[in-house]
């Protein structure tokens, strides 16, 4: 995500709830390892669940100062938090109007990351509702996005990152991330290729089976060279790839996937495998943009 004397923020989107600090906190440990300015960012706009239990004044120019005070303590407790975390990271919060997707999307110009909370929305509320916008951040920002979902999962000794790998440029991008990220943790990366056999089998699949076992290997490979202190398992699997991915992540430190699509619409720019694991995954999803900026 970042190269060595990167300052570039970790970006962290701010929830009304206090009791959804999870993306919060992996955001505070993140730049705490990387040694990188940590900013929340809060959206002033529609009232949330954390402000319902406001009175709202009598007049809008009066209500938009109380979502204003409101934004402001929210940033101040999050400050708050991070520095009881982490007191050497610093932190540079801001409070901003508008869209939240936009500014999120503003934001990630000059960001390392941007960490989003996630609740596990069905995808019709995902995509659609007010309560979200992990999928639109996630398609449209200029830099790997993390989505942390509450509560926190279980994690599994030997600590260990999965990433999907189909021999494209957006999986090549994770494989890159998913080492850097294991090596900040001291991890195993698991690299995944998983075979969806089709419908019709009027080819050879031994052959195709081990293109994509060439595939993989090729992929991975440099990454060793330059990572020698994480060790790597990497396997070809057979299945649906958002059921695989997210059963072998259950209990990883989180699961990369590159994004990928061809649309203006979220669900095409983001891709069905990126979108579905961000749907079912119980870890922290990466998902990492081909070219990030």
């Amino acid at each position: 995500m970042s190269r060595p004397g990167d300052r570039r923020p970790i970006v962290v989107g701010v929830d009304p709830d206090p009791s959804r600090r999870m993306a919060l906190a992996w955001a505070a440990d993140e730049a705490a390892r990387r040694r990188v300015p940590l900013r929340p960012v809060h959206v002033e706009g529609v009232p949330t669940r954390g402000y319902r239990g406001q009175e709202i004044p009598p007049s809008w120019e009066e209500w938009n100062e109380a979502l204003h005070r409101a934004g402001k303590q929210l940033l101040e407790e999050a400050a708050d938090f991070v520095t009881a975390r982490h007191p050497q990271v610093e932190v540079d919060a801001v409070l901003a109007e508008g869209d939240p997707v936009w500014v999120l999307r503003e934001q990630s110009r000059d960001a390392t990351a941007v960490v989003l909370g996630s609740q596990h929305l069905s995808r019709t509320q995902e995509v659609f509702g007010s309560a979200s916008v992990a999928l639109p951040v996630m398609a449209h920002v200029h830099c790997p996005v993390v989505v942390v979902p509450e509560p926190e999962h279980i994690t599994q000794e030997p600590a260990y990152y999965v990433v999907g790998v189909d021999g494209s440029e957006h999986s090549a991008a994770a494989v890159d991330v998913a080492f850097e990220e294991a090596s900040l943790r001291g991890a195993e990366v698991r690299a995944l290729y998983v075979w969806e056999p089709g419908p019709l089998r009027i080819f050879d699949e031994y052959a195709a089976q081990q293109e994509a076992r060439r595939l993989l290997s090729e992929t991975v490979a440099g990454r060793q060279v330059r990572y020698p202190e994480v060790d790597l398992r990497h396997e070809l699997v057979v299945g649906h790839p958002v059921q695989v991915l997210t059963d072998a992540s259950a209990h990883a430190l989180g699961l990369v996937v590159g994004t990928r699509g061809h649309g203006g619409f979220t669900g095409m720019l983001l891709g069905s495998v990126s979108q579905g694991v961000l749907h079912h995954a119980r870890c922290p999803v990466i998902a990492v943009p081909s070219r990030p900026e």
